[in-house]
């Protein structure tokens, strides 16, 4: 991209990289008060059909990524102009996806200097081995790649893991204000999860918080998966990595149903997200619009994000991800050209 389209696109994103108070509330009022609602109607559909009280549960589990997505701006401190009313609402929103808000604060802002970089890889990404890194590895190291990999465990057991268990620990080399902030989160968790407990009875909180936690936790997943896993992404070394570039070709433009755009917090136009995580998610679609430039990028639906389970290790010569199956007849073509 030239100097004059870099100046372009930041003159057309600036305006949108100050939040408003009020479209801040609003949201905050039509995402928690819904999901609070649909969780309490969950609750008393139990006493009709669990065949009810499913689809409530999953719809609830759908505001449950708006809220994190609110989280999420609140990490990058563009949901309020005041950055206290960011922590507060972040530890709370935090709270209610199992997320510390200092913890994740930090392990995304480095996923964002990093994104593409395959000298800074493995903080806050989707661990990714390349081709020769594959070859290279011991069995046991590509048994645990595959595993990884594989779609019943990353969007099912995955979930579980990073949001019940792996969350819960601070990380190494932590500042004191983190760590109070993950004891914070633990505590708040605990103690909602045991007030309901009392209130509704153990049976009937794991019945309706469980297919909420699972759908949430499996869209999540898959979000963050599919915008940076298709097959013409970007990954460069340190000294050709770029920002820009990183942005608008290492992110996708997730081109969803309208209503699902909503439900997600818009975080499909994550090319945007990624040039400019100022950029609160509510102006994400208008920043789209306002410069051909930014809206000529990988675009992916629906029926074409599926397309992105079958791509596993980025090959390095082709700049390309490729599947497991591909592997082997990479390896045959290296042979040939070495003998």
């Amino acid at each position: 991209m030239s100097q004059e389209e870099h100046k372009g696109w930041r003159m057309d994103i600036a305006p949108f990289e100050r939040p408003q108070l009020k479209h801040s509330v609003w949201q905050l009022v039509n995402t928690v008060g819904p999901f609070f609602v649909l969780w309490y109607l969950a609750y008393l559909s139990l006493s009709v059909s669990y065949v009810l009280t499913l689809p409530i549960a999953m719809l609830a589990g759908g505001f449950l990524v708006r809220i994190f997505i609110i989280f999420h701006d609140c990490c990058h401190k563009s949901f309020f102009k005041n950055r206290t009313a960011n922590e507060i609402v972040g530890t709370f929103t935090g709270i209610l996806t199992c997320c510390p808000y200092e913890q994740w604060r930090h392990t995304h802002s480095v996923h964002h200097a990093t994104s593409g970089n395959l000298d800074k890889r493995g903080t806050g990404d989707i661990w990714t081995l390349t081709v020769d890194e594959y070859f290279s590895s011991p069995l046991l190291r590509r048994i645990v790649y595959r595993l990884y990999r594989n779609p019943l465990f990353m969007f099912t057991i995955g979930p579980v893991y990073i949001f019940l268990l792996d969350y819960r620990f601070n990380r190494k080399r932590a500042g004191r204000k983190e760590r109070i902030n993950t004891y914070i989160t633990n505590l708040g968790i605990a103690a909602g999860a045991g007030l309901l407990c009392w209130l509704i009875g153990w049976e009937s909180f794991l019945l309706v918080q469980a297919p909420i936690f699972l759908t949430s936790g499996l869209a999540g997943i898959w979000l963050f998966y599919v915008q940076h896993q298709f097959e013409e992404s970007y990954y460069e070394e340190e000294k050709a990595w770029d920002y820009v570039e990183a942005a608008l070709r290492g992110s996708s433009f997730y081109k969803l149903p309208r209503v699902l755009h909503w439900i997600t917090g818009n975080i499909g136009f994550h090319h945007i997200h990624h040039l400019s995580p100022r950029v609160p998610n509510y102006y994400l679609e208008s920043v789209h619009n306002s410069n051909p430039q930014l809206r000529n990028v990988q675009t992916i639906t629906l029926r074409s994000s599926l397309e992105s389970l079958k791509f596993h290790v980025w090959n390095e010569e082709s700049k390309r991800f490729v599947g497991f199956r591909d592997l082997k007849r990479i390896r045959q073509e290296r042979l040939l050209r070495s003998v």
